[in-house]
């Protein structure tokens, strides 16, 4: 198989080792599964643009190496893949926006700005619905979600896989939080958190009393060094791939919301393809997937601790801490259940209890 992923991260670390930034280490990374199945007929040279909105160095970027490595392999070099990450083409709506409009072959995004195309997804948003990473595969492979990657036809987007953004985690510059109260600020001003352009996670951050402000997360590192927000939530990964330590000198292992990614590629593109082709990416596009929950998993641990060796003051909450977190933000619950669909809400509880009863 081809190695051009691991030859890229590679690269990637040594430009930045050469150009002074902080971050130029991975963890002891799985090698990605060998690549099978036999070679498909020739049906043309197509050439796929893909945007990510994180770096080189995170789990999305190092699967989408080898989502690549599939297709060219496969199609004996005849499809070949072009990725733009660091949010280079845009952020995740507009990304979106430039598939349906066929400006753009590919991307990546997180579940929740996808909403207004589908707004089932948004179950994935309700805070802790799903407490662990077993639960969250359970659910990203059930029937259930299957048929929210089928809403998206008619939409100008065929949505291919859920894969793994993960838990999310609060950050901030201005004090250590440790429950709903640090939150809120009680005699300070409640937290400007920067959130995702999504209502249910401006419900969250508005129960516990925050100031959630949407924000493009290309704009996000400036917006806090700046002090325009005093903090923002994504996975350690996230966190630490994107240099937020370097702005944020508190974190919170809050894991409040369980986000998936999405691979998507426009309709126009898709059209465009020869049915073999479509199949092989299709068939390529869960692989990835099913290797970038993967990585994202041995990711996720060694993220929380390497930020902690690169100066973050890290909160472990408990169990009662976690607790008082959930009693917080039960009226998103109340407000959002219904308009998302209780009979689903359902199934996804129902999913992480199987999960937990195993």
């Amino acid at each position: 198989m081809h190695y051009l992923w691991k030859r890229t991260l590679l690269m990637t670390g040594a430009t930045l080792l050469s150009s002074g930034m902080a971050y130029a280490q991975t963890p002891d990374l799985s090698d990605p599964p060998e690549i099978e199945g036999g070679v498909v007929g020739d049906h043309g040279s197509v050439t796929i643009r893909m945007g990510l909105g994180l770096a080189e160095t995170s789990p999305q970027y190092i699967s989408s190496q080898y989502f690549a490595d599939i297709l060219d392999q496969r199609s004996e070099g005849r499809i070949s893949v072009n990725i733009f990450p660091n949010s280079q083409l845009g952020d995740d709506v507009q990304m979106m926006e430039m598939l349906q409009t066929g400006t753009l072959d590919m991307t990546y995004p997180s579940s929740s700005p996808a909403t207004g195309y589908v707004e089932e997804l948004s179950v994935f948003d309700l805070p802790f619905l799903l407490p662990t990473r077993e639960a969250a595969i359970e659910a990203m492979r059930s029937d259930a979600a299957q048929e929210m990657l089928d809403a998206f036809d008619g939409t100008g987007i065929k949505a291919l896989a859920f894969a793994e953004n993960g838990f999310r985690q609060l950050s901030n510059s201005a004090r250590e939080v440790a429950s709903p109260e640090d939150v809120a600020g009680l005699d300070v001003r409640g937290l400007s958190v920067r959130t995702m352009e999504n209502p249910v996670h401006l419900a969250i951050w508005q129960a516990l009393g925050a100031n959630p402000t949407p924000m493009a997360f290309g704009e996000l590192f400036s917006a806090m060094e700046q002090g325009v927000v005093d903090g923002q939530e994504n996975p350690w990964s996230t966190i630490l791939t994107s240099n937020f330590y370097e702005v944020q000198d508190y974190g919170s292992e809050t894991r409040h919301v369980y986000t998936p990614f999405i691979k998507m590629i426009s309709q126009r593109t898709w059209d465009r393809l020869d049915p073999e082709y479509q199949e092989l990416v299709q068939e390529a596009a869960l692989q990835a997937a099913d290797y970038e929950i993967q990585l994202s998993a041995e990711y996720d641990d060694w993220a929380r601790d390497q930020l902690e060796e690169r100066g973050m003051q890290i909160t472990r909450l408990n169990d009662e801490q976690i607790a008082a977190f959930q009693e917080a933000v039960q009226p998103v619950y109340d407000e959002w259940a219904p308009r998302i669909g209780e009979d689903l809400v359902a199934e996804f509880q129902r999913l992480a209890g199987s999960t937990a009863a195993q």
